[in-house]
């Protein structure tokens, strides 16, 4: 029986660079869009030959490029090896998150011979994986314009469900952008994480499919027990190991935290779990390295986090993407070894904006709770009117007054934090708010009903984000942008983390009869 697992795409919105640096926290918010890993066995059954012990068969699909592997896993040492002599470069997040999560699931049952013997022919019968994603990781603004649709949210709910990929085939096109900076990556893609979602996707429906582990489902996703943390920190460890590998270096791992656990603050695990880990996996098999990993304390940190009721995430592309995220950070390092002491100076004014911002959002979601009519009220009066008007609309009422302020004050210090990365972005000579970027979110800014905007993570070029008040403003802010160049996205916050699936999300969607247009 297949399983099929999902994780979410994320947006950091406070801790940019910051969070690559313990004890620095981030704030970032998984969204609706997700990774789908589908696991079933490859084969209905058991070879009995004795060869079919020593490896087993792996496929691994991709729809949406077309493409399709076939690897040998070594049962012994648990290395793949692709055997596919047609289907070009492997996907190298997909085949350490079999690795990782074979030799993990190896760990928990070695010393439980009927679950080893169990885990046993599941891994003679291979495994059959199909990756899938949602349209939002990526970009088909290319195709959009190529057939003079309008950039609207609308042209893209019209796509068909998990559209084939857009691959590019040139340099991008922004003239503004830094040479250190501009890449142009083989998939177009919109900055959400994609390859941090499909790692944990693959890596936690694995791990289901072999009982190693419970996934909590969409129902009781907010209700997790004991059993299921337990379950979840073991996905999130394999996962953020498996991801590191993929990638070759040791991140802050906040992207793979949000696919795991949800939306968060979170602070980085100290990096040492994981350079040890790719230093001894050149030494050490797979399932000794695992067992390393899976002994080690991780001291990452995380608290539950979301956007206070009656806010709305929204999501623009600009461009064509293009900006090459490590190569800002590596110049955002090198301004801070060249310049330590200034560079200091503002490194601690942009953390304070930021915890300033994580404070008021935390404050207005204590006031929703403590006094919800009249909260609801100043987001339904806020969310009409611009922002310079907040106070005066409410001077006479003293009861409103507090969640006022505390919308003002969130305002401010964002306002704060995309001054001051713009001022790094200058120092270090990468454009992390682009002047047209903050054109755009200046207007929005100043629209009814919107609380904050700025640029996700490490910035640049890839997308802008908004947070709205009320009902209507997010509609208005979407129509604001499409008339400007910029497409809003279809994907808006979703607390969730990693998810057990109740069936195949193409049959869903075929099932929900959505209309699609074809941009090929």
């Amino acid at each position: 029986m297949a399983v099929v697992a999902s994780a979410p795409g994320k947006v950091l919105i406070t801790g940019a660079y910051l969070i690559l640096e313990k004890p620095n926290p981030g704030v970032v918010l998984t969204t609706t869009a997700r990774f789908y890993a589908i696991v079933k066995p490859l084969h209905d059954s058991i070879d009995t030959g004795s060869w079919a012990w020593l490896w087993t068969d792996v496929k691994l699909s991709s729809p949406q490029l077309s493409k399709e592997g076939l690897y040998k896993l070594s049962l012994k040492t648990l290395s793949l090896q692709n055997v596919s002599s047609l289907s070009g470069n492997g996907n190298p997040f997909v085949e350490q998150a079999v690795q990782y999560a074979v030799a993990a699931a190896k760990a928990n049952f070695e010393n439980d011979n009927g679950k080893h013997d169990t885990l046993l022919k599941l891994l003679v019968q291979g495994f059959d994986i199909t990756i899938l994603g949602s349209n939002d990781f990526y970009s088909y603004r290319k195709q959009i314009d190529a057939r003079g649709l309008p950039l609207t949210s609308e042209t893209l709910a019209s796509l068909p469900a998990f559209s084939s990929i857009n691959v590019n085939t040139s340099d991008t096109d922004n003239s503004d952008s830094s040479s250190k900076v501009a890449c142009s990556p083989e998939l177009a893609k919109t900055g959400l994480g994609s390859s941090a979602a499909m790692t944990t996707a693959v890596v936690a429906g694995i791990l289901h499919y072999l009982g190693v582990v419970n996934l909590p489902t969409k129902s009781c996703a907010k209700h997790a027990d004991k059993m299921t943390d337990a379950d979840l920190d073991l996905v999130h460890a394999v996962s953020q190991t498996a991801h590191c590998v993929a990638q070759g270096k040791t991140g802050s791992g906040f992207d793979v935290s949000a696919a795991v656990y949800g939306s968060q603050r979170y602070v980085r695990f100290s990096p040492d779990i994981l350079s040890a880990a790719q230093v001894s996996r050149q030494s050490k098999s797979f399932l000794e390295a695992v067992t390393e990993i899976l002994n080690c304390t991780w001291d990452n940190e995380r608290i539950e986090y979301a956007l206070p009721p009656f806010m709305a995430l929204l999501l623009g592309e600009p461009g064509y993407g293009g900006s090459c995220t490590p190569s800002m950070v590596g110049a955002v390092q090198s301004w801070r070894k060249r310049d330590s002491q200034n560079s200091q100076v503002i490194w601690k004014k942009l953390a304070e904006a930021n915890m300033s911002v994580e404070r008021e959002l935390l404050f207005l979601k204590h006031i929703a709770e403590e006094q919800p009519e009249n909260y609801k009220k100043v987001i339904e009066n806020c969310s009409k009117i611009s922002a310079e008007k907040w106070m005066d609309h409410h001077k006479d009422d003293f009861s409103h007054h507090a969640t006022v302020k505390a919308l003002l004050g969130a305002r401010q210090a964002m306002l704060e934090v995309r001054n001051l990365l713009r001022h790094i972005g200058e120092a270090a000579g990468v454009p992390i708010e682009p002047e047209s970027q903050t054109c755009m979110l200046d207007s929005t800014m100043s629209m009814e009903g919107v609380l904050l905007a700025g640029v996700p993570g490490a910035g640049g070029f890839d997308a802008i984000f908004a947070i709205t008040l009320g009902t209507t403003s997010r509609d208005h802010v979407a129509h604001h942008w499409s008339t400007n160049g910029v497409l809003p996205l279809l994907v808006t916050e979703d607390p969730r983390g990693v998810t057990l699936e109740d069936g195949d999300p193409r049959e869903r969607e075929i099932a929900n009869g959505i209309h699609s247009i074809n941009l090929k």
